[in-house]
């Protein structure tokens, strides 16, 4: 098995050393081709806008939308989450839209507001989970089929809808495996 890390720009080799301190294989997604034969995709944090309108560029929006809608699991985080959203609020940028949330960009502050926090994710057991915030998005509305996986502040910061999982912080930040755990559950078992 193996892991694309969408490489265009922001926190694609962290995610891809926890990746391999989980022991899953990974390799850095630049061009459509390079998608052929992975088992999941993780889309990091960066620039949401910037990230976008690259996919546009380098032919990768509507491969990995179609992958998206044939079960591929992907996990989006920060900007991730940005890019999986079918509604971006106040935003007309460029998105996968395969989640049926809709986002708020920057919702948490801007650079100088990012901060840390334990958050109490029951997937992830009794043991807080430390977030990095990094002018995080946060989920402002959510469809009924979205799983709630974390709140912070009254604000969705963690959901799954089926194949798709999106967190507004950096788990690939922190030494703290499980979150990159959940997303390999569901590639190994097929969500």
């Amino acid at each position: 098995m193996e892991v694309g890390v969408l490489a265009l720009q922001g926190a694609f080799k962290e995610h891809r050393k926890i990746l391999k301190d989980c022991g899953m294989a990974s390799r850095e997604i630049r061009k459509p081709e390079q998608l052929a034969g992975i088992d999941g995709l993780i889309i990091p944090g960066g620039e949401s806008t910037t990230i976008g309108k690259l996919m546009v560029e380098y032919g990768l929006m509507e491969p990995v939308r179609e992958m998206g809608f044939e079960g591929l699991p992907i996990f989006g985080t920060c900007a991730g989450l940005v890019l999986l959203a079918k509604d971006i609020k106040d935003s007309t940028q460029p998105r996968l839209g395969l989640m049926d949330i809709t986002v708020v960009r920057n919702g948490f502050g801007r650079q100088v507001d990012s901060f840390e926090a334990d958050l109490e994710i029951a997937a992830l057991g009794l043991k807080p989970f430390r977030g990095v915030f990094i002018r995080a998005p946060y989920i402002e509305k959510v469809s009924p089929n979205i799983g709630i996986l974390a709140s912070l502040e009254e604000k969705i910061v963690f959901a799954r809808q089926g194949n798709f999982l999106a967190c507004s912080f950096h788990p690939e930040l922190t030494d703290d495996t499980r979150v990159h755990q959940y997303f390999l559950e569901m590639v190994r078992y097929g969500c």
